[in-house]
């Protein structure tokens, strides 16, 4: 490109260029320990409600009593497979965390397919060993789903909390257990008798008792469990993986009463229909149906609670003020001039008469206000920049070698 004679070439000035705004990077899932005991507790325990679900449906022996069965064992088994498909979902996803693989896309499609393979797992398992007929099939349909709702919920990328989370349920389930050895011995202590009157009263505080116990065990286990394991996790990582802070407690204490609310949306949806044989058998079967229902969506939302509560209340006791964090003792603070504290110096540091020199220095002196504009001392009389007496004429013992050089530039 020419330029034309007498003229000159400018460049144009160079625009500010703003920063770019960093992005946000998603923090990558870390292994959460212990997550292959989990799953084989939580299968363990799936194994367990069917195998009772199936003692219960084969020793009735009339169809009206295995339909009423399979209606009372429903719940447990909804409940057992949740939590089966998200442990079983948590350890393929730690596989996958090992192994590189970070995008959200697979690890989805390998929860989903960690969900499906143990829900239809479960499914065979009711469908060869229970029988025929409508009831069975839901029941076994039912699990498969619930099986599935699991894996997906524990392909999520906050692994410690989903692991914290059925830690939690299969401490619900435990309690759960340990009270119904005992049953009879607490439904006496609460009264229960030959009458229903007290047998429904019994029944009443018997479940009651079971909420309380579990939602305390589901926020302390939910708290021991992310506690541990993120002080871990963070240890391995170097320190680039952050502590969980209180909303991952929050959500780990309440895990296992949405679990159990979740088991009682599907029971209500897609194990509709045993619900309803078992109703239509009589009036009594009818309102133990209605009685057990709303019984177990008060437990639920006991533990989701209670846990929640518990686990936040045993997060907040670990807390520490800000002195104790920061290691300064708070017997060398003081309050400052603007009621603030503040360090004291250490001991034998030198002191340079700035910092701590008396208040009346900067903002008058009302000694100095009586003495005039002349700097005399009121008192003794004596000029402080010169040293002189006024009366006597005689020196103090500073000399002008004695006091401090003035500094260069000091009054421009």
């Amino acid at each position: 490109m020419t330029e034309e004679s007498g003229t000159t070439a400018t460049s144009a000035p160079d625009q500010p260029v703003e920063p770019a705004t960093p992005v946000a990077a998603t923090p990558s899932p870390v292994p959460a320990p212990g997550a292959l005991v989990l799953a084989v507790l939580a299968l363990g325990w799936l194994s367990a409600m069917l195998w009772s679900a199936k003692a219960e449906i084969a020793s009735s022996g009339i169809v009206s009593m295995a339909i009423t069965s399979a209606a009372y064992a429903l719940p447990g088994v909804i409940s057992a497979s949740l939590v089966s498909g998200a442990a079983v979902s948590l350890v393929l996803g730690n596989l996958m965390t090992r192994l590189g693989i970070r995008r959200s896309t697979p690890r989805f499609l390998v929860s989903l397919v960690a969900g499906l393979a143990t829900g239809f797992l479960a499914a065979l398992v009711v469908t060869l060993n229970y029988g025929e007929g409508s009831a069975i099939m839901v029941l076994a349909g039912t699990t498969a789903a619930a099986a599935t709702v699991g894996g997906i919920a524990g392909g999520l990328r906050n692994t410690l909390v989903v692991a914290a989370v059925v830690a939690a349920g299969l401490a619900v389930f435990a309690v759960g257990f340990a009270l119904s050895y005992f049953q009879d011995p607490v439904l006496d202590l609460y009264g229960s008798g030959d009458t229903q009157a007290s047998q429904l009263t019994g029944f009443r505080w018997f479940s009651r008792t079971a909420s309380v116990a579990s939602g305390l065990a589901a926020g302390l286990v939910a708290f021991g469990y992310l506690r541990i394991a993120g002080r871990r996790a963070a240890g391995r990582a170097a320190g680039t993986v952050p502590l969980p802070r209180w909303p991952a407690y929050l959500i780990a204490g309440a895990g296992p009463g949405l679990l159990l609310l979740a088991a009682e949306v599907l029971t209500r949806t897609a194990g509709a229909e045993v619900l309803r044989l078992a109703g239509a058998l009589s009036e009594a079967d009818r309102a133990a149906q209605s009685l057990l229902g709303g019984s177990r969506i008060n437990h639920a939302l006991l533990v989701l609670f209670l846990g929640s509560l518990t686990a936040i209340i045993a997060f907040g006791r670990t807390l520490r003020p800000a002195e104790e964090s920061t290691g300064t003792p708070p017997g060398l603070r003081r309050p400052d001039r603007d009621g603030a504290e503040g360090d004291e110096p250490a001991v034998g540091a030198e002191y340079d008469g700035q910092d701590d020199a008396p208040d009346t220095a900067r903002n008058g002196d009302p000694r100095a206000e009586a003495g005039g504009t002349t700097g005399t001392d009121p008192e003794s009389g004596t000029d402080p920049e010169s040293g002189t007496d006024p009366e006597s004429g005689t020196g103090n013992d500073r000399g002008p070698a004695d006091r401090p050089e003035p500094v260069g530039n000091a009054g421009r």
